[in-house]
């Protein structure tokens, strides 16, 4: 906990700079994220001022990532709490977003080349997936090729780069670490679509199903849906971008029931995260190990 805290700090000290109260006052009511991809980085490459520091710049261009995507999708809500253009408007949440950009951009300049490359070529990618994302969400998205490709570069490619730096600082073989943060990054967000399934109200902090709604057609719809029959997909096409009512919401979790679709995709992801698992398997780190499995093996 102390070193991300270090780490808040660091960027807080970044938006500082440029002395202005709005910037400051905004960034402040950021609600901060469990930091995955810091985690990352300090379990590999251990706590020094420059992993730290290669931290609060991934975790500062991350967090623009998510204050343009809330005003993407219009989302009143981020991590429990109210979202920047909830609070201060659209407006002000895209430039904030492009502050910690611009930021994030010229302190990763100050890294070795190879740091550069990897993470700004990752956050081009995540602009891509973004764009993917926006485009898929238009109509049911029936192709599990694409839904694939959208999620690693929109979640898994900054983890990947993230992983992939800590390992050259710390002097391992780069792209073995890239396999296993690009792996953890698809694992983590199968979950995530498998939770806005089956989690209630309270604990997903929105409503469940809110992902279908919002035209997200995860990989549990498309699987569901190369199971059903012709009636039965003509129904859930109907459901899509819709306001649920609770007997609609009944026939989706019981089809995804009966076919055992959530089971099928938990197996998917466990098998995404042994690989994973077994790209870093001579360099035996356990917490590595654990941060994998804590994120597949859990009860749904």
């Amino acid at each position: 906990m102390e070193n991300l805290n270090k780490i808040d700090e660091i960027m807080k000290g970044f938006v500082e700079e440029f002395c202005y109260e709005k910037a400051n006052s905004m960034f402040l009511n950021i609600s901060s994220g469990k930091k995955l991809r810091s985690k990352l980085i300090l379990k590999i490459a251990g706590v020094s001022d420059e992993s730290l520091k290669l931290c609060a710049v991934i975790e500062m261009i991350h967090a623009a990532s998510l204050l343009h995507d809330d005003v993407i999708d219009e989302s009143d809500t981020r991590r429990g709490k109210s979202s920047i253009n909830a609070t201060y408007g659209s407006k002000n949440a895209i430039m904030l977003g492009d502050i910690l950009y611009s930021k994030g951009y010229f302190e990763l300049s100050l890294f070795d080349k190879f740091i550069a490359r990897n993470v700004s070529a990752a956050v081009s990618l995540l602009s891509i997936g973004e764009l993917m994302d926006i485009e898929l969400s238009k109509k049911f998205n029936s192709n599990k090729s694409l839904y694939f490709e959208m999620i690693y570069k929109k979640t898994a490619v900054l983890i990947e780069a993230s992983a992939k730096c800590a390992a050259f600082l710390k002097g391992y073989d780069a792209d073995k670490f890239a396999k296993y943060g690009r792996n953890l990054g698809i694992a983590f967000q199968i979950v995530d679509d498998i939770l806005d399934i089956v989690s209630d109200d309270e604990t997903l902090g929105k409503p469940a199903l809110s992902d279908y709604k919002d035209g997200k057609t995860t990989l549990p719809y498309i699987y569901l849906y190369e199971n059903l029959n012709d009636k039965d997909k003509k129904t859930l096409l109907s459901y899509f971008k819709k306001e649920l009512s609770s007997d609609e919401i009944l026939w989706v979790k019981d089809k995804f029931n009966e076919f055992k679709i959530i089971e099928k995709c938990v197996n998917e992801a466990k098998f995404i995260a042994n690989e994973g698992i077994e790209a870093i398997e001579k360099y035996k780190n356990n917490e590595l190990i654990d941060i994998m499995k804590n994120m597949v093996d859990r009860k749904f």
